[in-house]
């Protein structure tokens, strides 16, 4: 987080409240991080086996 022309540290707050569109999405993010993360690091993920036609398949 920044303000314009700061140059000292600042702190930013984010206040959420339960059971809102926005809890919701937070929640889903995490889900998603920490799915990521176990995939992607795990030595037996699936990742290692991707070949770079798999890769080039994905984002095409």
């Amino acid at each position: 987080t920044h303000r314009i022309g700061q140059t000292k540290n600042i702190f930013a707050y984010r206040m959420i409240c339960t059971d809102t569109v926005e809890d919701k999405i937070l929640k889903l993010q995490e889900r998603k991080r920490i799915l990521a993360r176990e995939v992607i690091t795990d030595d037996e993920g699936f990742v290692k086996s991707l070949t770079r036609e798999d890769v080039e398949y994905l984002f095409s």
